[in-house]
């Protein structure tokens, strides 16, 4: 153990040791074994005492029993958001993060001690673990997990372990159906808890709901609803695992897995049986287990839960207190140090150094800051939650209006400004998620409030802020009744006869809710309206659903602008689709290889949304097409020169491959560095095709065809997708498709079929080959080299320039035809020709190019 002088040098500074050498005692256990109602009556029976609870909920609840049993007058309230200090308090019940441990005291307790391994809050229970001590006695309650590190921090801790009072068994999965009365149900999520309580609500009449995001009063209200029997059940997130007493009987995971932050992860056993444990109270038995999706748990958690048996806490979170004031820098420096022990492991960055980090980079903030008053004064506006827990600018420009403010010479915030802050927050119209909103911005202003050095008149805006909170959570429980209590006929006739407007929200998973009711889904950017919503109701449904839809639609567009590019794709008939769900079409572009992205069902974008989504997609659409027809873009993009960069440019606009005759002019004026460097960039100069033999695998002959059809997209014989052809296919029927098409992919056609670029260049070959060493035929394997039937191979032959010739014995031989010349120049061919039938052929046949092409190779 670290000595009290060394430990407070590395910031583990354990300052009550070595002053008071009171009991330690930490008593631990599992949930139901009465570890808090003993400490408030060892508390009780000191002459002083202060306990520190995890939520504001809890001390407030426990405030008000020992308040019963001391008088208003002998006890204090202390949490972020509320402070009630009567002149003579002895007692003080507090938040742990609120604890004044700068008062003396004779007892000392922190409940839930094993929150000191949490990794948002953890470092302030485990400050309290080393360094709060009442003078008389202290008493940490908690799990048994975290045994091990009290004895290895604190030695000379007393333990004192508590049995269960009542039974934990595990009742295996449940449909919702089936849930027995009085059950809770837990989710991790405010979207799952809104749709599993409305399919309670429409099966079994009804159910209270308890979020973390609730004020304490809503909270009260929602749980009272259940404790009072006027429902059944209760749908939870995992709020209910910490001290919540409630008559339950039955624990029902719908979800195993939260968002702890960061990332969403599986929760651990010892956060199961948190949960769970809170079936059962005092002497009654309680059971859990799963619903809904889950099909069921473990055995090993299982034997955990039921058993209390866990693995033991490895280490704890720390944050150094030894905090240097000196300069921004070097508080940002100390809040950074390293702990000094094994057992304790840094904290995550908290919210209050993020802030501080944030505007120790505004000039302006940093030119205040020059002192260590300032600099002091800055951390404790770091300080300030947002209660929202979304660590957006908007918090952060609050905190700097606010620093701004006290450094004036004044130091005061000015009357109006906060008049104007508050002031926004008081209206309860609205849908469950604003007054959520609302109530978390005011929560932020009570606990600012509560800073009398900061505000002229600290009581006056103490209770207004209160006040406000009380309505907007009395108007939060009436939203919440409404939507998961009354049934949906009541609640659409009562709200439209009163005036008022529906509710809606959009789930996770794309459902459309009005009342809590499924009236439609959000597929992408589209909104399908569910055939079974009465006609009668339909309008009602659809205006609230655009409310919805409108802050939804606005979030799926920032979503799509932040999505990574393996989240889209291109599908054969052009339509984009993100995350599996058709967002976009591709339409004609300024060329062939720029198509225009079209965005679908656009009906509910606002001004700027349908350019924004286009402009995403067409970013990704660009990658796409570079990335299949990366030949063809190396070719466009090399340095070439002369008639080798107008064949390039031919070449990628017809998508790499085009017909030789009519580059003839351009090909004669290729010098040999022509020729090397189109080599070296893939460009092949076959015998009646010039083509790029890269872009002839299935990929890309896939994206050509799409291209060219997305360019020709109002040819009525051009549907989409167009048919190109199968991978491996070295030739198709030419069936009726717009002209252009086959040559656009890479395969020219040749009567019947249209054949691969490559497949045409060795089978032109093959047929020079066959005519030089005597009279060509139609043999069986020609067919079978280009994919063919003996019948479509005549076709083929006829339509490359060949005739059918017959001699008397029926014999079928194939010559290639000349085409029409005047007959002064065939006789003078005839004059200059040798008697190799090769050198009668003209100029501009195959066997003359393919001579042509061995020469110039």
């Amino acid at each position: 153990m670290l000595s009290p002088m060394s430990a407070a040098s590395s910031g583990v500074a354990f300052q009550h040791q070595g002053q008071h050498q009171g009991r330690v005692t930490a008593v631990l256990g599992p949930t139901n074994t009465g570890k808090t109602f003993l400490a408030i009556e060892r508390m009780l029976g000191h002459r002083s005492g202060m306990i520190g609870f995890p939520l504001r909920l809890l001390a407030r609840e426990n405030y008000d029993k020992i308040v019963k049993a001391k008088g208003r007058h002998a006890v204090a309230l202390v949490t972020g958001e509320e402070k009630i200090i009567p002149p003579r308090a002895v007692y003080f019940v507090c938040t742990v993060e609120s604890m004044p441990l700068d008062r003396p005291v004779a007892f000392m307790a922190v409940d839930e001690i094993q929150l000191c391994a949490d990794p948002e809050r953890g470092h302030i229970f485990t400050d309290r673990l080393l360094n709060a001590r009442g003078m008389d006695e202290t008493m940490f309650l908690g799990a048994d997990t975290v045994r091990p590190l009290i004895q290895r921090l604190v030695p000379r801790a007393e333990f004192i372990s508590r049995p269960r009072f009542s039974s934990l068994t595990y009742a295996g999965h449940k449909k919702l159906t089936r849930l027995p009365p009085r059950s809770a149900v837990v989710a991790f999520s405010a979207t799952d808890v809104y749709t599993i309580a409305e399919l309670i609500r429409r099966q079994r009449g009804g159910t209270a709901v308890v979020l973390g995001a609730l004020s304490p009063r809503t909270r009260n209200a929602q749980v009272s609803l259940y404790q009072t029997g006027e429902v059944d059940y209760l749908v939870a997130t995992d709020a209910i695992g910490m001290g919540l007493n409630m008559d339950v009987d039955h624990v029902a995971f719908a979800r195993l897995t939260k968002f702890d932050g960061h990332a969403p992860r599986k929760l651990r056993p010892t956060e199961i049986a948190q949960i769970a444990g809170r079936a059962g109270r005092h002497m009654t038995d309680g059971t859990f287990g799963t619903t809904g999706d889950l099909n069921g748990l473990d055995a090993e958690t299982v034997n955990a839960v039921e058993n209390h048996q866990f693995e033991s806490l490895k280490a704890i979170m720390w944050r150094n207190t030894a905090l240097r004031f000196e300069s921004p820098g070097a508080l940002i420096k100390s809040l950074e140090q390293r702990p000094p022990r094994p057992e304790l492991m840094r904290a995550r960055d908290a919210d209050d150094y993020l802030s501080l980090v944030a505007l120790s980079r505004d000039q302006e903030i940093a030119s205040l800051a020059t002192n260590r008053g300032a600099v002091r004064l800055l951390w404790e506006v770091c300080q300030i939650p947002d209660f929202r827990k979304v660590l957006s600018d908007a918090h952060t420009r609050l905190l700097s209006q606010i620093y701004r403010h006290l450094m004036t010479p004044e130091a005061r915030l000015p009357e109006d400004w906060v008049a104007k802050q508050v002031a926004r927050m008081d209206r309860t119209e609205g849908d469950i998620d604003t007054l959520v909103s609302r109530i978390a911005h005011i929560r932020t202003w009570t606990y600012i409030s509560h800073r009398p050095d900061w505000l002229t008149d600290p009581a006056h805006w103490q209770a207004q802020s209160r006040a406000i909170e009380d309505k907007l959570s009395d108007a939060l429980h009436e939203r919440l009744t409404q939507r998961f209590v009354d049934r949906r006929s009541a609640v659409l006739a009562r709200t439209l006869a009163g005036g008022g407007e529906l509710l809606a929200a959009v789930t996770a998973a794309g459902e459309v809710l009005v009342e809590g009711h499924h009236v439609g889904r959000l597929e992408g950017f589209h909104f399908t309206l569910d055939p079974e919503v009465r006609e009668d109701d339909v309008r009602a449904f659809m205006s609230a659903a655009r409310r919805a839809l409108r802050d939804e639609i606005g979030r799926r567009v920032r979503l799509l602008e932040q999505a990574g590019d393996d989240r889209i794709d291109l599908r054969p008939d052009g339509i984009l689709a993100w995350d599996g769900h058709p967002v976009a079409r591709l339409g004609p572009g300024t060329s062939v290889l720029t198509p225009a992205v079209i965005p679908l069902h656009d009906d509910l974008f606002e001004s700027g949304q349908r350019d924004r989504v286009r402009a995403r997609l067409g970013r990704w659409v660009e990658g796409f097409v570079k990335e299949r027809l990366a030949p063809l873009f190396k070719l466009r993009e090399a340095d070439l020169a002369g008639p080798a960069r107008g064949l390039a440019f031919q070449l990628s606009e017809s998508l790499g491959s085009l017909a030789r005759p009519d580059l003839e002019p351009l090909i004669a004026g290729f010098s040999k560095a022509d020729r090397q460097a189109l080599n070296r960039l893939g460009v092949r100069l076959a015998t009646s095709q010039v083509f790029l033999p890269a872009l002839i695998k299935p990929r890309a002959v896939e994206t050509r065809g799409l291209l060219w059809a997305v360019l020709h997209g109002g040819h009525a014989a051009m549907p989409l997708p167009p048919p190109t052809p199968p991978a491996g296919r070295v030739s198709v029927a030419t069936d009726a498709v717009p002209p252009g098409f086959w040559e656009a992919v890479g395969y020219p056609p040749m009567g019947p079929r249209a054949l691969r670029a490559d497949i045409l260049e060795r089978f032109e070959r093959e047929l020079y080959r066959r005519s030089g060493e005597g009279p060509l035929t139609a043999a069986p394997d020609l067919a079978q080299m280009i994919g063919s039937t003996p019948q479509d191979l005549e076709g083929v032959l006829a339509a490359m320039g060949y005739r059918r010739r017959e001699d008397e014995a029926g014999a079928v031989t194939w010559a290639r035809g000349k085409p029409p010349r005047r007959r002064q120049e065939r006789k003078g061919r005839r004059r200059g020709a040798a008697a190799n039938p090769r050198a009668e052929a003209s100029p501009d046949s195959p066997f003359a190019k393919l001579r042509q092409i061995e020469f110039m190779r």
